[in-house]
């Protein structure tokens, strides 16, 4: 799998929503007077979202997973191979539903919805980086388990290699 590209992903939805949680005002009312800082603070949430996409292509792609034809199935594929929890999925729909507005503004953007959004779900973008950082440990622990069985196999063969040479 693909750590580093992973790792990556992560350190920037952590910057992004980093940013994000220290611009985003305690009210709405500070929130509707942002303007610009407002866009921005959309903007870095939409980024994050993509970089969870983006991880969840990679897992997909790397583990060959199977094909699939839309976001909503490569998160199903990682459902169904216990990578990602049900929990986990409904968050990432809900994150898509809102990248959506955000990037195609389908009307305006209601801020007040968005800032009630954004104050109640940036939790969600930490919730997926544990199980995804889960996974990477697993992975990480299975590639030392298939190490540790090689290097016993190699030792086992040098001593029965050796062990002949004595015995010739």
């Amino acid at each position: 799998m693909r750590r580093a590209v992973i790792r990556t992903k992560i350190k920037e939805i952590e910057e992004c929503v980093g940013l994000v949680e220290e611009h985003l005002p305690e009210t709405f009312e500070e929130f509707s007077e942002m303007g610009l800082l407002k866009d921005g603070i959309y903007k870095r949430t939409e980024f994050a979202i993509e970089d969870v996409f983006d991880i969840c292509a990679v897992i997909n792609t790397d583990l060959e997973l199977g094909i699939p034809g839309d976001d909503e199935e490569i998160v199903e594929n990682l459902v169904k191979n216990n990578i990602l929890s049900e929990e986990i999925k409904e968050k990432i729909r809900l994150m898509k539903g809102f990248r959506n507005i955000v990037v195609h503004r389908y009307g305006k953007i209601d801020d007040e919805l968005g800032f009630e959004i954004l104050k109640e779900n940036l939790q969600d973008f930490y919730d997926f980086i544990e199980e995804i950082a889960a996974v990477l440990e697993l992975e990480n622990g299975e590639r030392e388990s298939r190490e540790r069985e090689r290097r016993g196999r190699e030792r086992r063969e040098d001593e029965n290699t050796s062990s002949e040479d004595i015995l010739s």
